[in-house]
C-alpha cells in the first residue's frame, strides 16, 4: 500500500521571524530605555532649577555697622549685611521704595500685600522688572522674643523685609531713618531711595514714571517739607531734647507719608555716625539747610498723585522741581 503523502514545511523562515522578533525586541527596549533617559534627565533638571531659585540669596536680610575705626572710604561706617550673605556688588535699580513698619503693623502689611504690593518673590522680581523699583518693609528689632518670633515667620513667608540695627522705639525713628537710608545705599545702587509709610495706597506706575524724568539738579529732594515751632515742654508728645541745639524754630526738613531722596543726598547721609547721636543731629540739620539754600524752595512745582491715606484722604506728592 503505497504511503501517504508527507509535507514537509521548509525551516529556512525560521532564522528570518527569530530575527525579525529579536529586532523588534531591541527596538521596544531601546525606546523603553531612551524614555525613562529622558524622563530621569528632565526631573533632575527641573529639581536642579528648583534647588537653584530655592537658593538664591534672599530678599531679607539684617544690616548692622560697626563702630569700631573700620571705615569705609567715604570716612563712614563699613556696612555688614547678615542673616542674607554678603552682598559683592550693589543692586541695581532706578529706585528702592522702604515701607516704614513696626511689629505692631502686621494688619497694614497684609493690607498692602492683598492690593498693590505683591506678596510673592516672583511677583516682586516682575514689578521691579516693569517699574525699575525695588520694594521692601523696613522694620528694626525688639528685645521681645514672641514679637520677634512672629516676625521671623512673617520673613520665611514673604521675604520682603529689610532689618536695620535699630531698637524699635518711637522716640528713634529719626535714627531708623538714618539708619534705613544706610541700609538701602549699602544694598542697592540706586537712583532715588524712598522712603514710605505703610498706611498708603502706592501707584507704583506713577512713582516709576516721576522718578525717571530728567532734572538738572543732582541733588533732588521729592516730597513735602515742613518747619515749625520747637517744643522744649518734656510733657508735650513732639518734645525735642536738643532745642538748645536748634533755636525757636525748625529748619525746613522732609515730611509726610512719603518722599524720596537722590542717590547724590543719601551719598552724603551715609557717612555720619550712628553711634554720635549729637554731632549726626547738627550734620544731618546742617545738610538740610544746605538743601534749602541751593533748592531754592517754594518754587513752581508740578503736582502729581502717588498715594492714597487708609484713612480715606488723598495726600499729594509734590516738590517735583525745587531748582
Amino acid at each position: 500500500m503505497p504511503s501517504s503523502l508527507k509535507f514537509f514545511h521548509s525551516r529556512v523562515s525560521q532564522p528570518f521571524n527569530f530575527l525579525r522578533s529579536t529586532a523588534l525586541i531591541l527596538s521596544f527596549l531601546f525606546i523603553g530605555i531612551s524614555g525613562f533617559i529622558f524622563g530621569l534627565t528632565s526631573f533632575l533638571t527641573s529639581s536642579n532649577s528648583y534647588r537653584c531659585f530655592n537658593n538664591s540669596p534672599p530678599r531679607s536680610v539684617r544690616v548692622v555697622w560697626e563702630t569700631s575705626n573700620n571705615r569705609n572710604d567715604n570716612g563712614g561706617e563699613k556696612a555688614f549685611v547678615l542673616d542674607g550673605g554678603e552682598r559683592k556688588e550693589r543692586h541695581k535699580v532706578m529706585g528702592f521704595v522702604g515701607i516704614q513698619t513696626g511689629f505692631e503693623s502686621s494688619g497694614r502689611r497684609r493690607s498692602l500685600r492683598n492690593t498693590w504690593m505683591p506678596s510673592d518673590r516672583q511677583g516682586l522680581k516682575r514689578l521691579e522688572e516693569s517699574t525699575g523699583l525695588a520694594f521692601r518693609f523696613i522694620i528694626g528689632r525688639t528685645n521681645d522674643k514672641s514679637k520677634m518670633a512672629e516676625l521671623r515667620k512673617e520673613i520665611a513667608e514673604y521675604d520682603d523685609f529689610l532689618l536695620v540695627d535699630i531698637e524699635k522705639q518711637y522716640s528713634k525713628l529719626p535714627y531708623k531713618t538714618l539708619a534705613f537710608l544706610k541700609a538701602a545705599y549699602a544694598l542697592f545702587d540706586s537712583e532715588f531711595y524712598v522712603k514710605a509709610d505703610d498706611d498708603i495706597y502706592l501707584r507704583p506706575d506713577r512713582l516709576s514714571t516721576l522718578l525717571a524724568k530728567e532734572r538738572s539738579h543732582s541733588q533732588t529732594y521729592l516730597g513735602c517739607m515742613k518747619k515749625g515751632p520747637v517744643f522744649t515742654d518734656p510733657k508735650l508728645k513732639w518734645y525735642e531734647p536738643l532745642s538748645y541745639l536748634l533755636g525757636e524754630e525748625y529748619f525746613y526738613h522732609a515730611y509726610g507719608p512719603i518722599y524720596a531722596l537722590s542717590a547724590d543726598v543719601v551719598a552724603s547721609l551715609v557717612v555720619l555716625r550712628n553711634n554720635r547721636a549729637e554731632i549726626g543731629t547738627i550734620n544731618e540739620a546742617k545738610q538740610v539747610v544746605t538743601l534749602e539754600n541751593g533748592f531754592k524752595l517754594g518754587s513752581p512745582c508740578k503736582i502729581v498723585c502717588l498715594i492714597k491715606y487708609d484713612r480715606d484722604k488723598l495726600h499729594w506728592f509734590g516738590k517735583d522741581k525745587l531748582g
